[in-house]
C-alpha cells in the first residue's frame, strides 16, 4: 500500500487531492482524517485539514461492494453527504469501517440513532446478499457510533456494579448484534459478572448476571 498526506482548506477537499495524486477512488483507499483544520477568526489562527490516504492494493470483496452499496443508497435518497472507507478491517469488528460525513449527514442518524441503525442493517443485508455470505462492517455517520460506543461501554460497566453489589441479574434493551458485542467486550473480564444474550432477531438482549 502506498500513504499520503494532503492539506487542504477543507478535509473533503484534502480527500479528493489525496485520491487524485493516488489515482484511486474512494473504494480503493483508506482515508484517516488526522486534523480536520480551523477556520479560525478573519483567517488569524487558521489551519488547514490534514488527512491520511493509503491505497489498497486489492480492495476485498465486502470492501467494493459495501461501497458500491453505500453510494447507491446515498444517490437514491439524494442527500448531501459522501461516505469514505476509514478502516480495511478493524479487529474486533471483523470487517471495514464507513464514515458518512456531509451537511445532511445528521438525517442519517435520526432519533437515538434509528436511522443509522436501519441504515447499517440494510447495508448489511444487501451486502450479505450479493455475496451470497454472512459479512460484517460498520457504517457510522460524523463519529455517532464511535460515541454511541462509549456510552455503551461506561453504561455496562456502571450495571456491572449494580448487579454486583446487589446480586440481581439485569436484562438491557435490545441492540443490534454489533452493540451487543460492545458490552459483551466491555464485560468480558470482569472479576464477578458475565454476560449473555437472550431472544431473538430485533429483540435480542444482553444479560448482565453474577458469575
Amino acid at each position: 500500500m502506498r500513504e499520503i498526506e494532503i492539506t487542504a482548506k477543507t478535509v473533503e477537499e484534502a480527500i479528493e487531492l489525496g485520491l487524485k495524486e493516488l489515482d484511486v477512488d474512494r473504494a480503493e483507499a483508506e482515508i484517516d482524517v488526522v486534523s480536520r483544520g480551523k477556520a479560525g477568526i478573519l483567517g488569524i489562527g487558521s489551519e488547514p485539514a490534514r488527512v491520511r490516504v493509503t491505497r489498497i492494493d486489492a480492495p476485498s470483496d465486502v470492501v467494493k461492494t459495501t461501497s458500491e452499496v453505500l453510494d447507491n443508497i446515498i444517490s437514491l435518497l439524494g442527500v448531501d453527504v459522501v461516505s469514505t472507507l476509514t478502516q480495511v478491517e478493524r479487529e474486533d469488528l471483523g470487517g471495514p469501517v464507513f464514515e458518512i460525513e456531509g451537511d445532511d449527514a445528521g438525517l442519517l442518524i435520526g432519533r437515538r440513532g434509528d436511522t443509522l441503525k436501519a441504515l447499517q442493517f440494510l447495508v448489511k443485508y444487501l451486502v450479505s446478499q450479493k455475496l451470497d455470505a454472512n459479512v460484517n462492517m460498520l457504517v457510522d455517520v460524523e463519529g455517532y457510533q464511535d460515541r454511541r460506543y462509549q456510552s455503551l461501554m461506561n453504561m455496562a460497566r456502571r450495571v456491572a456494579q449494580r448487579v454486583a453489589d446487589s446480586g440481581r441479574s439485569i436484562t438491557l434493551e435490545p441492540m443490534p448484534p454489533n452493540e451487543r458485542r460492545i458490552v459483551h467486550m466491555a464485560l468480558a473480564d470482569h472479576p464477578r459478572v458475565t454476560t449473555e444474550s437472550t431472544g431473538s432477531g430485533p429483540n435480542r438482549q444482553v444479560v448482565v448476571l453474577l458469575k
